[in-house]
Formats: C-alpha cells, sequence, structure tokens
C-alpha cells in the first residue's frame, strides 16, 4: 500500500487535454492501435510510441484530442482535468489533471501544451507529482481527409521510485485503451456531427 498508484501512470502520459466518451465497440474496418513501449535510453522509466486510424477528419479529432473537460472519459484513473491558463488565440494552453487509482493516493500533473491547430500538440510537465512527462500528438489526414492517422510519442518517468520495468508494464496494458477511447470518441462525435448536417 506504500506504492504509488501505478495503474494511473497510463492515464498521466496522455494527460494533455484528451477528450472522449464511454469505450464503444472498435470500429471492424480500422485495424487496431500500434502501441510500443520501450525503455527510455535517457534515463526515464519509458518511451512510449503508438498510431491509430481513425474514421474521422483532422478537425473532428482535433476538437475531441483538446478538449480537457472530457478527460475522465477516456484515460484508465483520471478523475478531473481543469485548464489553468489559455492564450486567447488558442496557440498553448496549461492544464492540471488528477488521477488515482482505487484505494491508492492521487497523482498530480501540471502540462504546459503547445498547439498547431490541427496537425500537432507538444507538451511538456511544468509541475507535479511526475519527474518527466513530454511528448507531442501528431495528426495526419488520410483519405483526401475523410480518416486521421493520430500518432502519439512520450517520455515518461514515474513518481515515487515505480521501478521502471513495472511502470512499462502498465503503460503496454492501457495506451491501447486509451489509443481505441480515443478513435471511439472521434467517430462518435463524426457521427453525431453527420446526423445532423442530414436533418
Amino acid at each position: 500500500m506504500g506504492h504509488p498508484p501505478i495503474r494511473t501512470i497510463g492515464a498521466l502520459i496522455c494527460s494533455l487535454g484528451l477528450a472522449g466518451a464511454a469505450l464503444a465497440a472498435v470500429a471492424p474496418h480500422e485495424p487496431p492501435p500500434v502501441v510500443e513501449v520501450n525503455a527510455d535510453p535517457k534515463g526515464a522509466s519509458g518511451d512510449i510510441r503508438a498510431q491509430v486510424d481513425i474514421a474521422a477528419p483532422p478537425a473532428t479529432v482535433w476538437r475531441v484530442l483538446i478538449d480537457c473537460s472530457l478527460v475522465p472519459h477516456l484515460m484508465v484513473g483520471a478523475k478531473s482535468c481543469r485548464v489553468l491558463q489559455h492564450d486567447p488565440a488558442g496557440r498553448w494552453d496549461v492544464r492540471e489533471q488528477i488521477s488515482q487509482g482505487a484505494l491508492l493516493p492521487a497523482i498530480r500533473t501540471v502540462l504546459h501544451s503547445d498547439y498547431e491547430a490541427p496537425r500537432a500538440v507538444h507538451f511538456h510537465r511544468i509541475d507535479g507529482d511526475l519527474k518527466v512527462l513530454e511528448g507531442n500528438w501528431k495528426l495526419e489526414p488520410l483519405d483526401a481527409g475523410l480518416r486521421t492517422r493520430v500518432s502519439y510519442d512520450s517520455r515518461v518517468q514515474a513518481p515515487f521510485g515505480i521501478p521502471a520495468f513495472l511502470a512499462r508494464s502498465v503503460l503496454r496494458g492501457d495506451m491501447p485503451k486509451t489509443m481505441n477511447n480515443l478513435r471511439n470518441a472521434c467517430e462518435a462525435a463524426q457521427a453525431k456531427t453527420a446526423l445532423a448536417a442530414a436533418h
């Protein structure tokens, strides 16, 4: 019980304003997410790379990706997300996320994110319990912009001396869920947009 909530690490690595809804079935025509979690050569707990194709245009994916209010629906252990500061022009923000596993203490993370709409998000930790958290999201249009390939790349250093191999094991389990949740949320948002346009 003295250890921190390791199940929340998977949520924290992407705590930069992901949004979503309840997990739905993965679209059968899309391949599963590709996720790699390796030892970080610079000494952090893990180096994470992930990719997923989404049946929604980049503009829809972008809106979901940066929506802080829906983070708890997407990420394992995420309890809250709030924007502390933001650029009126939408070029950056600072947000705080709280994550917590069952019967374990909360982990606080504060991130600064720079936005290149609708192509990329670059983020890095500026405060909180994690020692290192930095990376980016990239959006690539597919099929003349009807679909989107989302790529994620980050480094994370777990808090409180969690063994690196244990942190990587948790990430390997949690990151595919996050990518699937992102895809499902984006495709649900796109379906809602299409339905509204048809009426």
